[in-house]
């Protein structure tokens, strides 16, 4: 058994848009340009993406990295500012739930790396649809739950 990492790209609705697998012992700064590089505009991250030099790459893409600041730091953002970027992680963690309990995405044994990769993308590929098909309903996209009752 091998442990990974998983890193995924959300969109502000909860649709994945990008993801990327690491070994668990690399670092997620080193990994985020990887599944980042078509975007424009604001990339919004945890606090394990504060580095100078992930923001003088992002800055050169033309990105704004923005990151929840660490407890020793001062907050100089207008408070809409941040409060955006809360609810843009609640919609990120709540991806990330889903992918946890509705599609068992930690556990995923395999025996080789075709075989891995083709269970984690059909396992976001189940999300996505799952979110599609609630749009089409007119239901919120991530309550899942409603799929089934329906």
């Amino acid at each position: 058994f091998y442990g990974f990492e998983g890193h995924l790209l959300v969109n502000l609705s909860g649709m994945i848009k990008g993801f990327t697998v690491a070994p668990a012992n690399v670092d997620e700064r080193a990994v985020a340009p990887d599944i980042t590089d078509h975007i424009h505009g604001l990339l919004g991250a945890d606090k394990g993406y504060i580095s100078p030099s992930l923001t003088s790459y992002y800055d050169a893409q033309g990105v704004d990295l923005q990151t929840p600041l660490r407890a020793n730091m001062k907050e100089d953002r207008p408070k809409p500012v941040v409060r955006r970027l809360m609810k843009a992680r609640r919609i990120v963690e709540t991806v990330i739930g889903q992918l946890s309990e509705r599609f068992n995405i930690q556990r995923v044994r395999a025996r080789d790396l075709w075989h891995l990769s083709h269970r984690l993308i059909r396992k976001i590929l189940s999300h996505n649809l799952c979110f599609v098909i609630n749009k089409k309903l007119g239901n919120p996209p991530l309550q899942f739950d409603l799929l089934i009752s329906s």
